[in-house]
């Protein structure tokens, strides 16, 4: 850091980070992903803040990212689920950071779940 403006855009991307994850979700859209000891060896870390950071850039409002402990199903962390009201929760499993902007842009902003990263689709 070299400068109050520095300081100043670091605090602001922080901020957007906060509200993507504290969103009170106006559509009543959730996002949980799985942060047990499991899911973080398996690369959980990175798929939080990916999620974090695409949901922040896009400006998306009304979906809450949460974190989670053990979801159960260990062989395919890292573990993703996505609730909407009205509607069965998704499951994506074995996600990774690029996988996750694709889950950002095509089921949460558009609402077209992404079959391929989906339990049923891995376990078939």
């Amino acid at each position: 850091m070299k400068s109050l403006e520095e300081l100043l855009a670091i605090k602001e991307k922080a901020q957007a980070q906060i509200a993507a994850r504290d969103a009170d979700g106006q559509d009543g859209i959730r996002v949980v992903v799985g942060m047990a000891t499991c899911g973080i060896a398996a690369g959980a870390r990175p798929v939080l803040k990916a999620l974090t950071d695409e949901l922040a850039k896009r400006n998306v409002m009304h979906v809450s990212v949460t974190q989670t402990g053990c979801i159960g199903m260990c062989q395919y962390e890292p573990i993703v689920e996505v609730y909407e009201p009205g509607k069965e929760k998704v499951t994506y499993v074995q996600m990774t950071a690029e996988k996750a902007a694709k889950v950002v842009n095509e089921h949460l902003v558009n609402g077209n779940p992404v079959i391929e990263y989906t339990v049923g689709a891995v376990t078939e």
